[in-house]
């Protein structure tokens, strides 16, 4: 599975966001370019999708920025991923359908649609409260040195 540097940058921009949820303050697209090293311009279009997706609240003004809609909790990485990469998610084309339609169907039913489908449960498994608590605890560990 490939995923774009769209799909990437967005679900590291929204893991910041997740980060900073409980201080319920807007983030700033530069503030978020600065701690990721992202450009500014390519993340304004990331948070268009977003916003399109009603992942993100834009909000306007001095301490303007970008919100969570809803509680990382409540946005799985399917959400984040099939906002910003449409074609990771189109079902698969077919190849053979007019010389041998029954192992188009077959491939369909048995490989394809087998595959499309644990993606899709493995991604909404995965909460984006969860990703925003194991880069916590990677930091955490990140700081003991252990010698031997």
């Amino acid at each position: 599975m490939r995923i774009s540097s769209k799909g990437r940058y967005g679900l590291a921009a929204m893991i910041t966001m997740a980060q900073n949820y409980t201080a319920n303050e807007c983030i700033t697209i530069v503030s978020i370019s600065e701690k990721l090293g992202i450009s500014k311009i390519y993340l304004e279009q990331v948070f268009s999708l977003l916003k399109r997706a009603e992942l993100v609240i834009a909000v306007k003004g001095a301490q303007g920025g970008y919100k969570l809609a809803m509680p990382p909790q409540k946005i799985n990485a399917y959400v984040i991923l099939r906002s910003l990469e449409q074609s990771l998610f189109e079902k698969t084309e077919e190849s053979v359908e007019k010389k041998a339609p029954a192992m188009e169907q077959a491939m369909q039913h048995s490989v394809f649609s087998v595959i499309d489908n644990a993606i899709e449960a493995e991604l909404k498994r995965i909460s984006l409260y969860d990703i925003a608590d194991d880069v916590e605890k990677r930091t955490q560990e990140g700081g003991f040195m252990f010698y031997i």
